[in-house]
């Protein structure tokens, strides 16, 4: 009898051991979340987000959306381009970049440009969960409002890479997730001949065409604008070109 009073007093031990570590994980999921930032606890089930790929195609108005994470040398060619053809666009800035670039960031704000917020360190924020792509923006908006005073309302993913966690956080933060319609990919293919042809060919009301501060785009710029306003199109920027303003 003592040895199976022993059994039976060690297995109620082991019991009770094992209930107080089930209470005490059920506490603390509860605790975390509780404690879950707003982004975290807005991902309902069933929730819907997009993505703006152009605007209004009732409109002659189209967007120059200029991103920046490097180039910054053909940036001050672009500027000039810019104001001698009166034209104002959108220049989406990575937050790293902005960090050693402040008078180019304020140059371009003084310049009447709008800017748009492109992540800080230009990851990939399909990848990422609701606080990476909250930090992600959050401090590149910051940083830009800390040096410019400029307060961004619009997010432009890098490489064109989003999940559904990303435009959630970001519409949680007051951001529109912008995309494009038209891609110069000046980025890889160094031929102004191409960078024009992907600019113009066939542009129409409301599209956002993506360029990149590099050398051949900075060269044909002008005559990218001077085609587009050709053809009757509003150049302007992205939230314009929305309907946003």
């Amino acid at each position: 009898m003592k040895v199976f009073g022993f059994f039976v007093s060690k297995e109620r031990n082991f019991v009770h051991i094992t209930c107080n570590i089930i209470l005490g994980l059920t506490f603390l999921c509860v605790l975390v979340f509780s404690l879950a930032s707003p982004v975290a606890a807005m991902q309902v089930s069933g929730s819907s987000y997009s993505a703006i790929y152009n605007g209004p195609r009732d409109t002659n108005k189209v967007s120059l959306m200029i991103n920046v994470y490097w180039g910054d040398e053909y940036l001050d060619d672009m500027l000039k381009t810019l104001e001698e053809n009166n034209v104002k666009t959108t220049f989406f800035v990575g937050g790293c970049w902005v960090a050693k670039n402040n008078e180019m960031l304020q140059k371009i704000v003084n310049a009447g440009h709008e800017i748009g917020n492109h992540g800080y360190f230009h990851k990939d924020h399909s990848k990422l969960n609701n606080t990476q792509n909250k930090d992600e923006i959050v401090m590149t908006q910051k940083l830009v409002e800390s040096i410019s005073a400029y307060k961004t309302t619009l997010f432009a993913p890098p490489s064109g890479s989003f999940s559904q966690k990303t435009l959630a956080v970001a519409e949680s933060l007051g951001y529109k997730t912008i995309m494009w319609s038209r891609d110069t990919i000046d980025w890889r293919d160094k031929d102004q001949n191409l960078i024009f042809k992907r600019a113009t060919e066939n542009t129409i009301g409301g599209d956002l065409i993506l360029m990149h501060p590099t050398s051949q785009t900075a060269s044909c710029l002008d005559k990218i604008i001077k085609e587009l306003k050709s053809k009757n199109l509003q150049i302007t920027t992205v939230s314009d070109c929305l309907g946003l303003v």
